[in-house]
């Protein structure tokens, strides 16, 4: 499927957002996906698993999640100054910056003739984000890869976004997928996770353990990139998204 791809400035209260919007070419409607990246911001790396999400017929709106401050703008490398830049963009972000700046994203995506059915997804502290999403109703299903913070609610400026506390808001389908070998989020993590889930309700999660993955799996640079469950990830979700 052939994409057109072009950038947006998406207002919100906190100021513009700056975003990748990727859609097919060609008449229609198409779900509307809000892809929340890890803390490198608008990477290369990002940008080709969206097109490829796109590819199967998706509107994917690549927002940055530090748009307001010094990092606006700014796509980090791979390396340890990249790291250190964005977790510092991540710590001096309030909850409630990235809550504003989500219903802003999904406004966005609501309002487009082209965009029918919102999903939501995202990697890391995206994933994170992606399940904060998946409070408001408009928001269909959700894929959640490798978040962080969820278990523990470590997330931005605050103590505790207490994401987890409010696993009852979340009405739509929600699937997350983790890698075995991920130290972010171990065992533990995903057990009180899955448990907070089931005690709200949602015994319906699908939740995927993929044997030997690693934080970041998905990423397509660097030795912890895993092509093959990259390319099943991506599949489960599209089939998720799309309801089988």
């Amino acid at each position: 499927m052939k994409l057109n791809e072009v950038e947006v400035s998406i207002p919100s209260p906190g100021g513009p957002i700056r975003a990748k919007v990727i859609a097919p070419i060609g008449g229609g409607t198409w779900p509307g996906l809000l892809l929340y990246t890890d803390i490198f911001q608008l990477t290369e790396s990002t940008l080709r698993t969206a097109r490829r999400l796109a590819a199967h017929g998706f509107v994917v709106c690549v927002p940055e999640i530090y748009p307001h401050g010094e990092l606006a703008g700014v796509a980090l490398d791979f390396d340890d100054a990249g790291k250190a830049a964005g977790m510092g963009g991540a710590a001096a972000t309030p909850v409630a910056s990235f809550d504003a700046d989500r219903i802003a994203a999904l406004d966005y995506l609501g309002d487009r003739e082209d965009v029918g059915a919102l999903f939501a997804t995202g990697f890391c502290i995206g994933g994170h984000l992606a399940f904060r999403a998946a409070f408001d109703p408009r928001v269909a299903a959700t894929v959640c890869f490798y978040p962080t913070g969820v278990h523990n609610g470590s997330l931005g400026a605050d103590a505790d976004a207490g994401s987890l506390a409010r696993a009852a808001d979340i009405q739509g389908r929600l699937l997350i997928v983790f890698g075995s070998q991920d130290p972010h989020v171990p065992a533990d993590a995903r057990l009180q996770i899955l448990t907070a889930l089931y005690a709200a309700g949602h015994t319906d999660t699908e939740v995927h353990v993929y044997a030997g993955g690693e934080h970041a799996f998905m990423r397509d640079i660097g030795p912890r990139h895993d092509p093959v469950l990259t390319d099943l990830a991506i599949a489960e979700a599209v089939s998720f998204f799309t309801g089988r």
